[in-house]
């Protein structure tokens, strides 16, 4: 063909060849923020990614609601230990029950962002992640009356087209330091608890899960039952808890990140809150 590349001849090849190389790069920097899903990597490197605070606090969220059936158990097991929690939100539930949204904020509560559906965004464009995460924080802003601080992507696998869509949104990343693997039905309270106290302390961040959505049926029953023995975990250390917007950013002498993996990058993940467009 004139002034194209002829079928099976040396140009194709070599056309092909950088194509595939150029596809390859592209793949390798937008799976790149994988590397954060690693929580002790996270912790030592990327403290405020993983939401390492205040030491004398500990901030407690949630994960994959709001259902109706579960997470109204959470607020009134909440309200009567007189905590209040950051909520990740999905889009989808949140359309369905926005009245339930409204009194979670109505009781104080923290509401952020958790993309519209429950996907893996290693799976998904770049267009795909900007339009799912922005959906999602206007709906939690239709039910507050305010924009959202906070994302964290299903399963904890940030990629870069999630980095940049925050950037353009007005969200900080944050993740967590410490989890229950509550969304097993197996695990019992105490296996949860067992799981939740080997990496929690002063300054760290709670991952639960107020919902079933995208775990075994009535798994949240698990993580509902350990709320009471971690307010008593908490009021013997002296610690309080609260939401990430209370959580603050402040490190402490000894806390995870103040090594030598402490860098600019830990600043470049998790500095995209309105207003403070740092790089």
């Amino acid at each position: 063909m004139a002034g194209g590349v002829r079928v099976g001849g040396p140009e194709l090849r070599r056309w092909l060849a950088g194509t595939a190389a150029v596809a390859a790069g592209g793949a390798v920097v937008h799976a790149l923020p994988v590397v954060t899903a690693s929580g002790a990597l996270r912790r030592r490197c990327w403290p405020r990614l993983a939401g390492v605070g205040a030491a004398t606090r500990i901030a407690l969220t949630f994960d994959d609601g709001p259902r109706r059936a579960s997470t109204a158990r959470f607020l009134r097991a909440l309200e009567r230990a007189d905590v209040r929690a950051t909520f990740f939100l999905l889009g989808t539930l949140l359309d369905r029950d926005p009245g339930l949204g409204r009194d979670m904020a109505a009781a104080g509560h923290e509401l952020a962002v958790h993309g519209w559906e429950h996907r893996n965004l290693l799976c998904r464009s770049r267009a795909a992640t900007y339009a799912d995460i922005a959906r999602a924080r206007d709906a939690v802003a239709a039910v507050t009356g305010a924009a959202p601080l906070w994302y964290r992507p299903p399963y904890g696998v940030l990629t870069m087209s999630a980095l940049l869509a925050c950037r353009r949104l007005g969200l900080t990343p944050r993740l967590w330091t410490a989890w229950g693997r509550d969304w097993d039905l197996t695990r019992s309270p105490a296996s949860i608890w067992e799981t939740i106290v080997k990496d929690l302390d002063g300054g760290g961040t709670l991952l639960l899960h107020d919902s079933d959505h995208a775990s075994s049926p009535g798994a949240w029953r698990g993580a509902l039952a350990v709320l009471p023995r971690l307010m008593r975990w908490a009021r013997e250390r002296e610690l309080t808890i609260g939401t990430l917007g209370e959580h603050g950013e402040t490190e402490v002498a000894g806390s995870p990140g103040r090594g030598a993996c402490r860098s600019g990058h830990d600043r470049g993940m998790a500095t995209y809150r309105v207003g403070n467009r740092n790089r």
